[in-house]
């Protein structure tokens, strides 16, 4: 096994650790950015801030307003003083189509992912922009 692939079991076994920060009960994802060996930023799918931490209603559906794991690791790094530019993003759940575009156009240069969504236009459009894209699944895991 390589450093690299290493590397990537154990950060991805921290972002499904982080994802049980996740109030919401359908599904918990978590994502970790990482650059130079040093994680940047992290998010779990949740409520924008200043919501109650519900996702979804009593149909067991998730309320539109409800962010993504990926997207509150990029804007929580939007915030700091970091950039995602060349930037690993970690996360539990394949990627959909919104969030890919802010990988994108964050600067992200390769995601690593573990449950493949059954929707897949947003392995697509990454792969279709340069960006490496690499499933690592739970039970790959060292």
């Amino acid at each position: 096994m390589t450093k690299q692939e290493r590397r990537d079991y154990l950060y991805m076994r921290m972002a499904r650790t982080w994802s049980e920060n996740s109030y919401c009960v359908r599904r918990k994802v978590g994502a970790l950015l990482v650059k130079n060996q040093m994680i940047i930023s992290d998010g779990y799918n949740g409520t924008p801030s200043g919501f109650e931490n519900k996702c979804e209603d009593e149909n067991n559906v998730s309320y539109p307003y409800v962010l993504h794991a990926e997207a509150n690791a990029i804007t929580k790094v939007a915030r700091s003083n970091n950039s995602a530019d060349g930037a690993t993003l970690y996360v539990t759940a394949s990627p959909c189509l919104e969030c890919s575009k802010l990988i994108i156009q964050s600067g992200i240069r390769r995601v690593v992912y573990g449950e493949r969504y059954r929707i897949t236009d947003g392995i697509d459009l990454l792969q279709k922009a340069g960006i490496e894209v690499v499933e690592l699944k739970e039970t790959d895991e060292i």
